[in-house]
């Protein structure tokens, strides 16, 4: 199978190493905005790169990878569709539903593939969750707490292109909430602190935040995320129901510490950042990526889930704005 990926970054990189490593991958072309960070990669794995997405696409792929600069996904996508080759790509596809639906469209259009990269699907701890949930060991679910906490915030000249903290890391809650649970947030009401670094308050964006979701059926959701948490890297699920409760993401990593006597100690190497947590999670994604271009299984994560889990974010925004509580748009 030959692949191409557009785009080496952290987590291009991180995909590179993955792909080259597959069994079913035979080839792996690289490309990158800045040719010379291509190079290095291509280099330490031992793959070809293109000099840029046009010479990349007339490799004669099978698939294309895009983990380029959120601003070019939608672009990038419509490419790949136009080529008829299936892809996957990173959250988001866009940062408005427009630019959502636009690419979806294309996808749906040229009848292609599009896999989003919604890597806590692929989790074990998650996917154990979503089981117990689905098969009724918890009972009647009432009460889900989810937390993401970066322990550190990104570059500053990020934060202007991110989204903001409800698109570009709440979005990751938002989506496993439906798909552990299998139903649909209904309404928001959210709100943020910028009191972080002043990169946020100049980027209009909030450093912390925390938002109420009521699902379809009643169940009560509370979403908190924080680009400052300087115990480490936590992201946790809690869900309870009227014969059982769970956690997902509470380990000897967990960067959490209890003041009651006899608990445990702080944890030695607490998670430092997404991809040493969710490494196997990632690892799966693609696996799953390759077997759906084979044909072996179907896909995992379309795209349009990424525009369910926009339109939650969307929501949390207006919601934080107006300080108000928002009903979720409709499809």
């Amino acid at each position: 199978m030959r692949i191409g990926l557009i785009g080496t970054g952290r987590i291009g990189s991180f995909h590179a190493g993955v792909l080259a490593r597959h069994p079913e991958v035979g080839t792996l072309v690289v490309t990158d905005a800045d040719p010379a960070r291509a190079a290095g990669v291509a280099a330490a794995l031992g793959v070809r790169t293109a000099p840029d997405v046009t010479a990349l696409f007339a490799e004669g792929l099978d698939a294309v990878v895009i983990a380029s600069a959120t601003a070019a996904h939608a672009e990038l996508i419509v490419r790949a569709a136009e080529a008829g080759l299936p892809a996957f790509c990173e959250k988001p596809i866009a940062l408005d539903v427009p630019g959502t639906r636009t690419a979806l469209a294309a996808v749906a259009g040229a009848g292609t593939r599009l896999q989003l990269g919604f890597m806590r699907r692929f989790d074990e701890g998650y996917r154990a969750a979503r089981e117990a949930v689905r098969s009724g060991r918890l009972g009647r679910l009432h009460t889900v707490r989810a937390v993401t906490s970066d322990p550190r915030p990104p570059p500053a000249a990020y934060l202007p292109l991110s989204g903001g903290l409800f698109r570009d890391c709440l979005v990751h809650d938002f989506d496993i909430v439906r798909w552990v649970t299998g139903r649909e947030v209904v309404e928001v009401y959210a709100t943020g602190s910028d009191g972080g670094p002043g990169a946020f308050r100049e980027a209009g964006d909030v450093s912390t935040a925390a938002a109420v979701l009521t699902l379809d059926d009643g169940t009560l959701v509370t979403a908190t995320a924080t680009r400052c948490n300087g115990a480490g890297y936590d992201v946790r699920m809690e869900l309870a129901g009227d014969r059982d409760q769970l956690v997902v993401g509470l380990d000897d990593r967990t960067p959490l510490t209890s003041v009651e006597p006899g608990a445990p100690a702080a944890p030695e190497k607490p998670w430092p950042g997404f991809l040493e947590r969710f490494a196997p999670a990632y690892e799966a994604e693609l696996d799953a990526f390759v077997r759906l271009v084979r044909g072996e299984v179907p896909n995992p994560c379309d795209g349009t889930e990424a525009l369910a889990a926009l339109r939650i974010a969307e929501a949390c925004e207006r919601s934080r704005r107006e300080r108000r509580p928002v009903p979720v748009d409709a499809p």
